[in-house]
């Protein structure tokens, strides 16, 4: 049996962080399919590797030449093309999961991550024109992608939110997942294809291996090196169990009573950045139920491989919380870092955008010339 089939057993889904048109054509993805993987994530920095990076494109992106279509156009009609066929060949599994798993996510533009009216309508007019019941937009959780996360799950759009490095900001964002769900369960779906409340879906995508990269720096600074590689997996436990107090008692429960579904945490980051921790790390200590892993192709592979598969992600809380105190002692503030880290993200996902429409227009100028001379 697949690792990746284990660690469903266990209550745990991973989905694959990266897409290109070839992994949908070829085969591999269904291979992954077969294999496990119950669904795929992107955001910009993977399109910029998939589209700049490739030959895979070039056709389609001289088929939209001839309609002198923008660059903003071009990227968009080939991001949907692959989100729509991956979302198909996943329906079986969101099929199969009565809509908890077999998701493709596609991200807002990240200039707009401060702009909450304009992330909710980009939102929308993606999930209408992608016209999927498995599609998820992806939303950062910025101060402006609160309210709008709350706004597009109370329309009965699915969303993955993402960009959550600290506890508070994602109490935050569960408080406006219930916000909206709320919301969605007093007037129903306002977006064409919308999920009513015992439908619409939502995760949770708390960042976990950039932490690890910011506080062990910070605490090489104060010479406390014992807690360096510790404390990203504390704070995603520490997450968790607030994931466990948040989807319990009277106001869930009468949410849950009109079929609402918990919005799962998604362990993301989870690729090890530091070459002396193991390479499963972050698969290996976060696996616990009602969990979703995005992976890397390299983790997966290194997880079938060599990775563990047992719950471990309620184990050791109680050390966590002490882990993450001890931090106070060394004059370390975690939730500045996280808000650094978050404030890091949103630029992060901006700059390869940016050079993706730049690549993107100098490939349009190079196969239009290569056109006009044949």
């Amino acid at each position: 049996m697949s690792k990746l089939i284990e660690l469903e057993k266990l209550g745990q889904s991973v989905w694959f962080d990266f897409i290109r048109r070839s992994l949908i054509t070829s085969g591999e993805l269904q291979a992954l399919i077969d294999k496990g993987v119950r669904g795929i994530t992107s955001n910009p920095a993977i399109f910029e590797k998939a589209i700049a990076g490739s030959n895979d494109y070039d056709e389609a992106i001289r088929e939209l030449i001839k309609t002198e279509t923008g660059i903003d156009e071009i990227y968009e009609s080939l991001a949907i093309e692959d989100i729509g066929m991956a979302a198909d060949l996943l329906r079986k599994i969101y099929d199969s999961t009565n809509g908890m798993d077999g998701y493709v996510s596609l991200e807002v533009n990240p200039h707009l991550a401060d702009e909450t009216q304009n992330t909710v309508a980009e939102a929308r007019r993606l999930f209408e024109t992608l016209n999927r019941p498995n599609v998820m937009i992806k939303v950062p959780a910025t101060a402006a992608g609160l309210p709008a996360i709350a706004e597009l799950i109370g329309a009965g759009v699915n969303v993955n939110v993402t960009l959550i490095f600290g506890l508070e900001n994602y109490k935050a964002v569960a408080e406006a997942y219930l916000t909206g769900l709320e919301k969605l369960a007093r007037f129903g779906p306002t977006v064409k294809g919308g999920h009513p409340v015992d439908r619409v879906a939502s995760v949770a995508s708390f960042f976990v291996s950039r932490v690890d990269s910011a506080v062990d720096q910070a605490l090489a600074e104060v010479n406390a090196t014992a807690l360096q590689g510790k404390i990203a997996i504390a704070n995603s436990k520490i997450a968790y169990a607030e994931f466990k107090k948040i989807f319990d008692g009277p106001r869930w429960e009468k949410l849950r009573s009109n079929g609402a579904r918990v919005q799962r945490v998604l362990w993301a980051s989870t690729s090890a950045k530091n070459p002396d921790y193991p390479d499963t790390i972050y698969v290996d200590e976060l696996i616990g139920p009602q969990t979703v892993n995005t992976l890397p192709p390299a983790t997966v592979d290194s997880f079938m491989d060599h990775g563990q598969v047992a719950e471990t992600l309620t184990r050791g809380v109680e050390e966590a919380y002490r882990q993450v105190d001890e931090l106070n002692t060394h004059g370390i503030d975690l939730s500045a870092i996280t808000q650094k880290l978050q404030d890091d993200g949103v630029i992060a996902f901006a700059k390869p955008f940016d050079a993706l429409m730049q690549s993107l227009a100098e490939k349009r100028d190079r196969l239009a010339q290569q056109g006009a001379g044949g």
